[in-house]
């Protein structure tokens, strides 16, 4: 039996972009309606929605949600180096603390003034190339006190810094982000991506070991798929995280992910809780239709491979 699979709206919605409300509203029902799918991965961009957070609490299907506050997360690290919460730094990790608070206010809302419910809720080890196990602890430690609604915490793993190769991400690895839970004892789990873990690894081959390492812990609670490609592609240079689509969906996309290795992915974390598809929408994707058909295509690999 296929886990939940929580769908990313943003990077298949053309309405991210440039906002549509009417596509939007007939694209992220439509989404919830396919079969295995639980719910959507939403971002946290200072604000529910990024473009207009009434319109979300009113539209937003009764579905299970997963908030990832990266997109967030990376602008802020852009424009401060301390930025994170594991940073050294006591005013970049207070400022990780202050948004955090934001968020789980945001949840408030959702779960108050909207028929979805937050189950999951991503929280990112930067700042990049530079955080510390013990600062990442002490937050975790705070952050798990707070009201989040029912919601489960977890860590995304992203593309750890790895001296000498040019990063996307760039937080912490992932044996050091399992210390850090494992130093606070608090309920937090792990999501593990599997483009992030190739733009890490460089090695499509590499990825379901990582992912093995991460369900050993015990503390594996979802993994995504979203593609990368080693060369330069339709959705841009090589080792971006661009959200590529599985490779057979796309050809153009030059995505590593193809069908071997989703099930791969899947044979190394057989009781993950959560299955996630952050794929972006192809070039050509411009209504809400074209955009459905790009989630399938997805998903069909996913069943199939599980």
């Amino acid at each position: 039996m296929t886990a939940p699979i929580l769908v990313s709206a943003y990077p298949v919605s053309p309405a991210h972009a440039v906002w549509d409300p009417a596509l939007e509203a007939d694209l992220l029902p439509a989404i919830c309606a396919l079969p295995g799918v639980a719910g959507l991965e939403v971002p946290w961009m200072g604000s529910i929605h990024p473009h207009d957070d009434a319109w979300f609490l009113a539209h937003v299907p009764a579905v299970s949600l997963a908030v990832t506050p990266i997109p967030f997360v990376m602008g802020r690290v852009g424009a401060d180096a301390r930025y994170g919460l594991a940073s050294a730094d006591d005013d970049g990790r207070a400022a990780a603390l202050a948004d955090l608070r934001a968020v789980a206010q945001g949840i408030a809302r959702i779960d108050g003034e909207s028929p979805a419910s937050v189950d999951v809720v991503m929280l990112h080890t930067a700042p990049q190339a530079g955080g510390d196990v013990a600062a990442l602890a002490r937050s975790l430690d705070e952050v798990a006190g707070w009201g989040w609604q029912g919601a489960r915490l977890v860590i995304e793993h992203c593309d750890a810094f790895v001296p000498g190769q040019e990063y996307s991400k760039g937080f912490l690895p992932l044996d050091d982000e399992i210390a850090a839970i494992e130093q606070t004892g608090a309920p937090i789990g792990l999501w593990m991506n599997w483009g992030r873990s190739a733009i890490e690894l460089r090695d499509a081959d590499a990825v379901s070991a990582q992912i093995a390492r991460a369900a050993a812990s015990g503390r594996l609670v979802g993994l995504a798929f979203s593609g990368a490609a080693p060369v330069q592609s339709v959705y841009g240079p090589a080792w971006i995280d661009a959200h590529l689509p599985i490779a057979s969906t796309y050809p153009e996309s030059q995505s590593l992910l193809d069908e071997q290795h989703v099930a791969d992915a899947l044979a190394a974390a057989p009781d993950v809780t959560w299955l996630g598809l952050k794929a972006a929408r192809r070039l050509d994707d411009t209504t809400a239709a074209d955009a459905l058909a790009t989630v399938v295509r997805n998903l069909d690999v996913i069943r199939a491979a599980s």
